[in-house]
Parts: C-alpha cells; sequence; structure tokens
C-alpha cells in the first residue's frame, strides 16, 4: 500500500528527478493560468501558521481560496523569531487582523530532541544556530506560540490570535483554551 496521495509517484520518478516532475507541473499550470488581479493584502486579513507537514491541506480544511490567507509554515508551526518576522510583516505592510496556529497530532517534533543540533555538531562540525523547537505536548507547545505571538512588540494586533491541533485521522481541528 502507498502512503502517498500520488500512488504512481515511482513511476513519475523512474523518467526524471521529483524537480523535474514539478518543473513540468508548472509549465501545464501555466499554459491555463490567468492572472487573478490581486494584491499581495490577504482578502481574510488572517495570517495561518502551521506545521510543515505534508498531510496538511490547510486551503481545503480551511475552506480557503487563493488570495484568502498567509500561510506560514515551519517544522512544528512554531512561533519562531523568523515566524514573528514574517508575521511581522503581514500585519504593518500587508494588513492582517487575525492569527490561527495550527499544530497536528502526530507531529515529527514530538520523537526529536535538542540532541539533534549536538548530532549534526558532531557531524558537520559546526552548530545550528537555530532551536529544534521539539516538544512533548501538542497542547502546551500550542500555548506558548499562541503566547509568543500575543507578547511580542512587534505585532500590532494580538487580540484575535487562536490555536488548534489538527488531527491527521479525522481532519478535525480541536481549538486549545490558551489559559
Amino acid at each position: 500500500m502507498s502512503t502517498s496521495a500520488h500512488p504512481s509517484s515511482d513511476v513519475i520518478l523512474a523518467d526524471g528527478t521529483v524537480t523535474d516532475r514539478l518543473v513540468e507541473a508548472n509549465e501545464r499550470y501555466a499554459s491555463r493560468f490567468t492572472d487573478p488581479g490581486m494584491d499581495a493584502k490577504p482578502v481574510l486579513k488572517v495570517a495561518v501558521v502551521a506545521c510543515m507537514d505534508a498531510r496538511l491541506d490547510l486551503h481545503a480544511a480551511l475552506g480557503l481560496e487563493l488570495g484568502d490567507c498567509h500561510t506560514i509554515r515551519n517544522a512544528g508551526g512554531v512561533v519562531t523569531d523568523d515566524v514573528i518576522r514574517s508575521l511581522t510583516i503581514s500585519q504593518r505592510a500587508l494588513k492582517t487582523r487575525s492569527v490561527v496556529l495550527i499544530h497536528h497530532t502526530g507531529c515529527g517534533l514530538e520523537s526529536l530532541t535538542e540532541d539533534f543540533r549536538h548530532e549534526l555538531e558532531m557531524e558537520v562540525g559546526q552548530r545550528p544556530a537555530w532551536a529544534v523547537e521539539a516538544f512533548r505536548d501538542v497542547e502546551q507547545d500550542v500555548r506558548q506560540s499562541m503566547q509568543r505571538v500575543r507578547t511580542s512588540p512587534f505585532l500590532l494586533h494580538t487580540d484575535d490570535v487562536r490555536g488548534f491541533v489538527f488531527d491527521v485521522t479525522t481532519g478535525l481541528l480541536r481549538e486549545i483554551d490558551p489559559s
């Protein structure tokens, strides 16, 4: 049984690299593309911060269309300095007002520790400047991420910040109480 959404991906890769496949898909997309005439400001004035996990189809799960939101993704959906940077630009330059944080069940960061950084240092001779941001309790990590957004001095709008856990087996969101 294939775990990919594209069961024939092995056949496709036999003729080239994954990047070749993506470039070919883009050429097909561009041949039908029509400029939607949008500007960079999200219609719904919302920024969604979520994990990069390939099982999360955020637009489908949230009923979003092209141009509705800013989407910021990283490992774990953790609010890091770079996420604050992106949210600050989103709010101050592109007028978003709401922030939605989405972590998920079965996240890979639940099985890592900061030892990951030390192992990398031993392998490559340099310790990464970034933290792994691993966690054991997904709900507590959502609360921590909400707190980081709400207390950032760079963000203008911190009153509409909500956090959720997406269940990868049911597709449902569960809202997390910030307290």
